[in-house]
């Protein structure tokens, strides 16, 4: 007797997938699962390894104190990987439409360098500013000043690099390494190589003031903060843009299969020029940062940015060939570099050996990724 065609499917049959089964066993996690499951696991042996050397990691073992936590430690590691973490979400956004930005860090510099000379004061201990690069007309400008010529070199870099990538059909590897010299060579030459400092002191408090304190109304404070409550904002910001409308779905569209994006009727070169653009408005959010922590700009600011923003994309599940990844995944890669980084001072080993690991991880991400390529082919 024939099987009815209403009512339930028999055991083990498939209804309208072309005779195919769905099997629970072949669930997979996502990739930020392992990655977070990767976090704790290094954050339990270096809170273990601090145990047996009498101290600890991230939690408190003073009884004066009771909070939970090592509070201080947190803070560090959060302005540890602030200021790269914002230039990871613009590259990770770069990855995953098929391309590659090797220029942030110079951006950086570059954008540094004039940014401050729209910042600076022109007194110091009442008398001129030693480091003026302009003339005095050009000194205690409005805050808002330097922070949008900042905005707009970074934006005008991204622009560049998206226009080569997009309508001379320079792989992104070649068209972003010109821009990361010729970058380089812009913030040497801006000012003869000499520092630029003594910015005014509203373009300080970018940085190091309360600017949690002041959206709460001072109800919560979280003082020098600033950089990491601007990273965790866009965080959130891009995750759900990635999610949540056309300009995230384009991005995964072109990164994916660009032939079958462009045949879809998506202007994959105009994509591909705004992608690259909000890179480098990222890594001008970044210089903007990075000067008011600091006081100061240097020709060298941002010096390997630009690889640590990678490997905090790589470490967080993100495919290099592109149409797969997440700002969720890059930010808990942020993080791993951040344990690292002070799990190993806190046991107090030398800094060439975090550069060590550090690269062992990258090349262990990429093996993996690679691994799950090929599965997901032969599936």
């Amino acid at each position: 007797m024939s099987q009815p065609t209403t009512g339930s499917q028999p055991t083990g049959q498939a209804h309208g997938l072309g005779g195919l089964k769905y099997d629970p066993a072949k669930r997979t996690r996502a990739p930020e699962w392992n990655v977070a499951l990767a976090l704790v696991i290094m954050v339990a042996i270096f809170e273990i390894l601090n145990r047996l050397n009498g101290g600890s990691f991230l939690f408190n073992m003073r009884d004066n104190v009771d909070a939970i936590f090592n509070q201080q430690r947190i803070d560090i590691m959060l302005l540890q990987v602030a200021i790269v973490g914002i230039i990871s979400l613009g590259v990770t956004q770069v990855i995953i439409v098929g391309g590659i930005d090797l220029s942030s860090g110079s951006v950086v510099g570059a954008t540094a360098m004039v940014t401050m000379s729209f910042a600076q004061t022109a007194l110091v201990n009442g008398n001129p500013n030693p480091k003026a690069v302009f003339g005095p007309e050009w000194m205690d400008l409005p805050v808002l000043i330097p922070i949008v010529v900042g905005l707009a070199v970074g934006l005008f870099a991204g622009l560049i690099n998206g226009l080569l990538v997009a309508y001379t059909k320079i792989p992104p590897f070649i068209a972003t390494l010109g821009m990361m010299v010729t970058a380089r060579g812009a913030s040497r030459w801006w000012s003869n190589g000499n520092p630029i400092s003594f910015p005014t002191e509203s373009y300080g408090q970018l940085s190091n003031g309360d600017l949690l304190g002041t959206l709460t109304f001072g109800l919560v404070h979280w003082q020098g903060q600033n950089p990491a409550l601007v990273f965790l904002f866009l965080a959130v910001l891009f995750h759900l843009i990635l999610n949540h409308t056309l300009y995230g779905k384009w991005t995964y569209a072109i990164g994916s299969n660009e032939a079958a994006a462009r045949m879809s009727g998506i202007n994959v070169d105009r994509h591909k020029v705004l992608v690259y653009a909000i890179a480098g408005l990222l890594a001008g959010v970044s210089a903007v940062l990075l000067t008011s922590k600091n006081l100061t700009a240097q020709a060298g600011m941002g010096v390997m940015y630009e690889l640590d923003a990678i490997a905090m994309a790589v470490i967080g599940g993100i495919s290099l060939s592109g149409g797969r990844g997440s700002i969720l995944g890059t930010v808990l890669g942020a993080a791993i570099f951040s344990v690292i980084i002070s799990g190993f001072t806190s046991i107090q080993l030398d800094a060439y050996y975090q550069e060590m690991v550090k690269g062992a991880i990258i090349v262990g991400a990429v093996i993996l990724d690679q691994a799950r390529q090929r599965k997901r082919m032969r599936a």
